[in-house]
C-alpha cells in the first residue's frame, strides 16, 4: 500500500512551524551570548540567520515544488547525485535527528520534572524515566494514524506559539527588575570568529523546515501547497525569534543570558514570579512534545525512500493501509532515539556534532536546485514555485552554511578525534550501502 495524500496546507505549516521550533530557542540563545560576546554580534547573528533560513525555505520550496514526493530529502539526493551518496549523506542525518529528539526530550523532562515527580526523583534516573515515557506516548499517538498525528501536531504547536508570544508581550507589562546589569564576558577571538561561531547555535535554532520535503506524498496538491506553507511557517518563526530575542535581552541582558540555559524559566520567574516560572515550564514541556511528535512523523518517510530504492529492507516501507503510518520504520526510529537517550552528555557539545551534520547536509541539498532546474526543464512552471532572484538566494544560503562548517570544523581542533569521528560516520554509510548492494545492481535514478 503506497502512502495516499491526506494532509492540507495548514497542516503542513504547523508541521513547518515544529520542526523549526523545538527547545532550542528557549536555551540556545545563551550559547549564542556566550559566543557572540556583545550585543552588536549576538543580534546581527539572529537577523543574518532569519535572512539565511529565509533563503534557504525559498530554495526548498523551489526543491519540494518541482520534485515532490515521499522522502524527498533523501530522493533528491539520489536523483540528482548517486543512490550512494543519497545513502551516506542520509544515513548520517537520520542518526542525528535521533540524537536531536533524545537530547530535546531530556530537556523537556528537566523543566517539568520539579512539577511533576516527588524529590526522590528529582535526578538523572527520574529525568530519564520522564524522558521514556514521554516519548513512547508520542509514539503510541502516531500509531494510531498520521492525520490524529497531524491534529495532535497542530494543537501542540499553537501551544507552542502561545507561550512565545505570552513571554513577549508580558514584558510591556511588567514592573520588574531586569537583570541588565550583570556583567558581560567578552568572546577571547576576533570578531568574524564570535559571528561565525555564534551562528552555529543561531542555524540549529533556524533549522528543521527542510524535513517537509519529506512529506511530498502526503500534501494534497503538493507543487502548489508546499511552497505556501514553507512561506507561511518560515515567515512566522523568524518574527517570533526576532521577538523573544529581544525580550530576553530587555529583561536579561547579554549578560544574563550568558549565565543561565534555562531562559524561558529564568525569564517567567523575573516577569510573574514562581508561578509563572511553573506555568512557563509546562508550556516548554509542551513545546518539547511538539518537537519530538513532528520528528517521529517525518523522519520514518526517509526510510520509505531508502526501502524504495532498494537501500533498506521492504519492510521499511510497509504502510498500514487505514492509517497511514510505517509502523516498523516508526518503531525503528523510536528504538534508536530511546537507544541514543543513555549516551547523550551536554546539549551544548553535541550541538556542534548535530550542526557538523546538518551544515553539510543542508548545503548539499541546496546544491541540487541547480541540477533540478537543468532535468525539469520541460516542467510547466506556471502551477509551481520558482525563486524570483536565483541563482543569488541558493547561493547566499550554501556559502553562509560553509562557512558555519568551517567555522565548527576549527573548534574540532581542541578535540582533533571528533573530527576524525564525523567523517569517519560518512565512510560507514557509503560502505553500508555498497555492501548492501553489492549482489544486486544499483537503482540509478530516472533522468
Amino acid at each position: 500500500m503506497s502512502i495516499q495524500p491526506r494532509l492540507n496546507r495548514f497542516d503542513l505549516s504547523m508541521i513547518v512551524i515544529s520542526l523549526v521550533i523545538g527547545m532550542g530557542i528557549f536555551g540556545s540563545p545563551s550559547d549564542v551570548a556566550v559566543k557572540a560576546g556583545s550585543v552588536p554580534v549576538f543580534f546581527s547573528a539572529w537577523v543574518f540567520g532569519g535572512i539565511v533560513t529565509l533563503c534557504g525555505a525559498l530554495t526548498f520550496a523551489e526543491i519540494g515544488a518541482r520534485y515532490p514526493t515521499t522522502g524527498g530529502f533523501y530522493k533528491v539526493f539520489s536523483y540528482c547525485y548517486h543512490p550512494a551518496f543519497a545513502f551516506m549523506i542520509n544515513w548520517v542525518l537520520v542518526i542525528s535527528n535521533a540524537s536531536s529528539v533524545a537530547a530535546v526530550a531530556l530537556l523537556g523532562a528537566e523543566y517539568i520534572n520539579p512539577i511533576l515527580l516527588p524529590h526522590s526523583l528529582q535526578n538523572p534516573t527520574g529525568t530519564k524515566l520522564t524522558t521514556i515515557f514521554t516519548v513512547l506516548l508520542l509514539y503510541v499517538i502516531n500509531f494510531l494514524g498520521i492525520k490524529l498525528s497531524a491534529r495532535a501536531q497542530n494543537v501542540l504547536t499553537i501551544f507552542k506559539v502561545a507561550a512565545i508570544l505570552v513571554l513577549c508581550l508580558a514584558v510591556f507589562k511588567t514592573d520588574a527588575q531586569p537583570y541588565t546589569m550583570v556583567a558581560i564576558a567578552p568572546h577571547t577571538g576576533n570578531v568574524i570568529s564570535a559571528f561565525g561561531l555564534s551562528l552555529v547555535a543561531v542555524f540549529f535554532t533556524y533549522g528543521g523546515y527542510q524535513q517537509t520535503i519529506n512529506f511530498g506524498g502526503d500534501i494534497i496538491n503538493a507543487k502548489s501547497n508546499i511552497p505556501k506553507a514553507i512561506f507561511f511557517g518560515i515567515g512566522t518563526v523568524i518574527a517570533l525569534y526576532l521577538a523573544i530575542n529581544y525580550v530576553y535581552y530587555a529583561v536579561l541582558g547579554i549578560g544574563g543570558l550568558q549565565q543561565t540555559h534555562t531562559l524561558a524559566a529564568k525569564l517567567a520567574g523575573v516577569i510573574f514570579g514562581t508561578t509563572g516560572y511553573k506555568i512557563t515550564s509546562i508550556l516548554m514541556f509542551v513545546s518539547v512534545l511538539a518537537y519530538v511528535n513532528v520528528n517521529i512523523l517525518a523522519n520514518p518517510r526517509v526510510y520509505y525512500a531508502m526501502a524504495e530504492d532498494g537501500m533498506l529492507p521492504a519492510i521499511f516501507k510497509k504502510v498500514n493501509s487505514k492509517t497511514q503510518v510505517q509502523e516498523f520504520g516508526m518503531s525503528f526510529f523510536v528504538a534508536a532515539a530511546l537507544v541514543i537517550l543513555f549516551f547523550v552528555g551536554s546539549f551544548s557539545e553535541m550541538l556542534k556534532y548535530v550542526m557538523f551534520f546538518d551544515t553539510i547536509g543542508l548545503s548539499l541539498c541546496a546544491l541540487t536546485i541547480f541540477i533540478l532546474r537543468k532535468k525539469t526543464k520541460h516542467l510547466n512552471t506556471k502551477d509551481i514555485y520558482v525563486i524570483k532572484w536565483f541563482p543569488l538566494i541558493p547561493a547566499v544560503f550554501i556559502l553562509a552554511y560553509w562557512f558555519v562548517t568551517i567555522n565548527i570544523f576549527i573548534t574540532f581542533k581542541e578535540n582533533p578525534f571528533a573530527a576524525f569521528w564525523c567523517l569517519a560516520a560518512y565512510a560507514l554509510g557509503l560502505a553500508v550501502y555498497y555492501l548492501s548492494t553489492h549482489k544486486q545492481k544499483p537503482l540509478l535514478p530516472d533522468n
